[in-house]
């Protein structure tokens, strides 16, 4: 059985395409996954303008946020069967032998493989899920909203596990993208005051991020003057969702000494500044990759409860055929989130 899948074939910039894809057969441990809604991340606009920095096992289905029905169960797999409605995990391959993944840490594993860069992912009608990816999506939770678990989970790690957040300090987030602003929802979430802070051409996803509760700034010069307009010594903690180098560099600048800045965002480049800044303020510097099991299990009790509400980043759902205009939007920022339905 053969269906559609968005596949990105080469490096070469714009390498996607449709094609034909061929339903999986389960493994002894995996289920099949009749996908009814994928989110697009900003990896797969990455991966689609060749300006990503991972390696990629090309041709590859796109593909890693998502949740559907169980449609087959491997022979070995115990506790799932056929129309459980399920996300899973990015994990698709890991050592289980390795240490960090002995120690529940697999999201650290250097041999792990995800879905739509290491293995084929769910840009399609069916993938093939290891069973430890599972997750039950809870009763009255949109599958649309649920397939969304995975960067709100990218947030709850960044935010609420690898920093440190009190009520009522003072957070600011750097890149209006969806991780920037979930980021800044997960921070309002532990009781922060929250900025988030974009550009001039970032203005409709800074309104969105209004229905968060956060405080919203355009560019450098009011990123600073927030920061110091408490007690004149910074924020308790900066969170750079954008990436880039330069995002770094104003994060250092407006970090109170012995605050913490947990970094969420990719970016290639070199530094290009100094880091004695870090130094000179005794600044915590905390990277954040992915997620592991317990924190899916908390963000969809979030989602559930109305706790967390993901329908402000949501900009539109598409068929699998419309994938281009999806990304397209994304791309411009006219939209913060696309979903696309295979079915």
């Amino acid at each position: 059985m053969k269906s559609l899948a968005v596949v990105n074939y080469s490096s070469t910039p714009h390498s996607v395409e449709l094609r034909e894809f061929s339903k999986p057969e389960p493994g002894p441990d995996d289920i099949i996954m009749a996908v009814e809604a994928v989110g697009v991340c900003g990896s797969d606009l990455h991966q689609w303008t060749g300006s990503h920095s991972w390696k990629v096992n090309y041709p590859v289905v796109l593909g890693h946020e998502f949740g559907g029905q169980i449609a087959a169960v491997g022979s070995a797999l115990k506790g799932w069967q056929e129309g459980d409605r399920v996300v899973s995990e990015t994990a698709a391959v890991i050592d289980a032998n390795n240490p960090l993944s002995r120690a529940g840490k697999y999201n650290l594993d250097p041999t792990r493989k995800g879905f739509g860069y290491g293995v084929d992912g769910a840009m399609t009608r069916y993938v093939r899920v290891p069973g430890r990816c599972l997750h039950r999506v809870p009763a009255g939770l949109a599958i649309e909203h649920a397939a969304l678990t995975e960067p709100c989970c990218v947030a709850y790690n960044a935010v609420l596990h690898n920093a440190r957040i009190l009520p009522g300090d003072r957070v600011i987030v750097l890149g209006p993208g969806p991780i920037g602003i979930l980021c800044a929802a997960m921070a309002r979430l532990a009781g922060a005051e929250v900025a988030l802070v974009g550009l001039e051409r970032d203005r409709h996803r800074l309104d969105i991020a209004k229905a968060y509760g956060c405080t919203t700034l355009i560019g450098n010069e009011e990123a600073v003057a927030w920061s110091l307009a408490r007690d004149g010594l910074g924020v308790d903690g900066v969170v750079d969702a954008a990436g880039a180098s330069a995002a770094l560099k104003l994060a250092l600048d407006l970090v109170r000494p012995a605050g913490w800045i947990s970094k969420v965002g990719w970016g290639p480049q070199p530094l290009g500044f100094s880091l004695d800044p870090l130094v000179q303020k005794n600044i915590t510097l905390q990277g954040s990759f992915s997620h592991n099991w317990p924190m899916w299990e908390r963000v969809l009790a979030l989602l559930a409860s109305g706790q967390l509400d993901v329908r402000p980043i949501l900009g539109g759902i598409w068929p699998l055929t419309g994938w281009h205009e999806a990304f397209e939007k994304m791309h411009t920022g006219a939209i913060v989130k696309a979903v696309l339905k295979p079915s």
